[in-house]
């Protein structure tokens, strides 16, 4: 299952740019490119086992940043 089918759910919620600039240093065109990837036909592009980890953590920080600042109100 690739990350995008994963994150189905969350997906449109997302800020991609934003994401692949504070997580990856990276912009935002190469985190579209990750998530838009054909892993049937193209293993290229596809998130590495680093990528995907880093991914993981990213959504984590994000979690618990969404969490704390919905405490706060």
């Amino acid at each position: 299952m690739t990350p995008k089918q994963i994150l189905k759910d969350v997906y449109l919620d997302l800020n991609i740019r934003r994401i692949a600039n504070r997580y990856f240093d990276k912009p935002g065109t190469w985190l579209y490119q990750k998530f838009d990837v054909d892993n049937q036909t193209d293993k290229s592009n596809d998130f590495s086992a680093e990528e995907r980890e880093q991914l993981k953590n990213a959504l984590y920080d994000l979690a618990e940043r969404i969490k704390s600042a919905a405490n706060g109100l």
